[in-house]
């Protein structure tokens, strides 16, 4: 595999610029070259958006950029931030042939590589645009699954309105991933993209208590809900109301979204600390860890209560997050949180376990290992467990199926909720995943509401 040049460690710990430095045309074409062309293309049948990838790959290899990115954006209008934060080792690279007997193709790299090509040289071409229908589609959220069904009602034809609750649009892409690993001009870039092909957005657009589902429906012929999974889940362990726990989506929030990162320009509040603990193993985790470090603290520990075999987080980011000196606790499980009188967190006690038998979720349950406690001096911890379902909008709409945890139900093979023409996926449907698979539910749902609005 063709290496793509990064920042040395020692110098991007202490720096937001990306990480990954991306190919040059040589580097790109020559990592294209490996491909093997296999007939029975394995990796497409692991892209959840299905990207004609040996198709790509060998344009690339032929040194024709401009037929490889419109080969890529024929099913992915977000290829450059596909490039930077889809896990492909677990889906399109895991199925390479190439991996079989040595590296995969880094297929991910090489979508990055166009995508970047397009937007610094080439110019951005506007997909082609069915004629107008007439029939209006209201998405709510303007995350991945969102964007993603915005793009392709407005390929058919449809006129789209993305209403996005915060401030600025692009959902976790914007306020959950980090400037160094995907910075927010690539964001702009895709998202002004749909812009131009005619797609409204609305910011500051919250909808549910007040602005319901079903004024939508009177005013849209089609709604999707793609409102994401932003609550986040806590230990449940003593001490997590002290000052300086914040939850990931929170600490993460204040960095990328009110730009804590760029203080002084920005003021935004936050405590830096300066020995601070990220609880979890996923990439929210590595991306809360590496921005600690970032934002001044000396030391940064890692706990997670499974070994690093077991962890969700791309290898990438794991091995990043190595690499800049964060302290890896393995196999260690959070007893509480300790403050001082003043209630400001000053340590934390972990204790010790092993592996047993696979819990519901099919993974090994971590046991504590008795008498093995001991404590951790830290001036702020960040668990980053997961999200769950928010209930501002599904609770106020009536009729809305959804299950004990709050999740939307709908259709798999159609993303039809219980209200006829409103329509969901993503996170709030699924649970948390990942962007790729977001994208793939509003792929999905695009093609029904396409078809409910030519019949209809």
């Amino acid at each position: 595999m063709v290496p793509m040049p990064e920042q040395p460690p020692e110098v991007r710990r202490r720096n937001f610029k990306e990480v990954p430095l991306g190919y040059s045309r040589e580097q790109a074409m020559a990592e294209a070259s490996r491909c093997l062309q296999c007939k029975s293309r394995p990796c497409v049948s692991g892209c959840p958006v299905g990207i004609d990838i040996p198709g790509f790959v060998k344009a690339i290899a032929d040194g024709d950029f401009r037929t490889a990115i419109r080969i890529v954006k024929h099913d992915n209008t977000l290829p450059a931030v596909c490039g930077r934060v889809c896990p492909q080792s677990g889906q399109c690279q895991s199925r390479c042939v190439l991996g079989k007997k040595g590296d995969p193709l880094a297929i991910g790299n090489l979508e990055r590589f166009v995508a970047d090509w397009e937007r610094r040289e080439g110019g951005m071409e506007m997909p082609e645009l069915a004629p107008r229908t007439g029939k209006k589609v209201a998405v709510v959220g303007s995350g991945p699954a969102g964007l993603t069904v915005a793009a392709d009602c407005a390929r058919n034809g449809h006129a789209v309105t993305v209403f996005e609750a915060l401030h600025s649009l692009g959902g976790v892409l914007r306020y959950g991933i980090p400037e160094f690993r995907m910075p927010k001009e690539i964001l702009d870039a895709e998202v002004g993209m749909l812009e131009k092909m005619g797609v409204e957005f609305r910011t500051d657009a919250v909808i549910g208590p007040m602005l319901t589902v079903h004024d939508l429906l009177g005013q849209y012929d089609a709604v999707y809900l793609a409102i994401g999974a932003g609550l986040p889940f806590f230990m449940g362990i003593p001490g997590e109301n002290l000052a300086g726990v914040y939850s990931a989506n929170e600490y993460l929030t204040r960095s990328n979204l009110m730009k804590a990162y760029l203080f002084p320009q920005y003021d935004t509040p936050i405590i830096k600390g300066r020995r601070v603990a990220v609880i979890g193993g996923g990439n929210v985790a590595m991306d809360s860890a590496r921005t600690a470090l970032r934002l001044g603290a000396e030391e940064v520990f890692l706990i997670y209560r499974r070994s690093k075999k077991e962890m969700p987080a791309r290898h990438q980011e794991i091995e990043h997050a190595y690499q800049e000196g964060i302290d890896f606790h393995l196999l260690r499980l959070p007893m509480r949180i300790l403050g001082d009188e003043q209630g400001n967190v000053v340590g934390m006690e972990v204790v010790k376990s092993r592996l047993g038998e696979p819990d519901a979720s099919g993974r090994r349950k971590p046991i504590p290992i008795p008498g093995t406690e001991y404590t951790i001096d830290v001036d702020v911890v960040v668990p980053a467990l997961g999200n769950g379902a928010n209930r501002l909008l599904t609770r106020p709409t009536r009729g809305l199926d959804t299950d004990k945890r709050g999740k939307i139900i709908a259709d798999p093979e159609t993303a039809e909720t219980s209200i006829k023409g409103v329509y969901a996926g993503g996170d709030i449907v699924r649970g948390a995943a990942t962007v790729i698979l977001a994208m793939g539910d509003g792929r999905l749902a695009a093609r029904a509401i396409h078809e409910y609005l030519s019949t209809s």
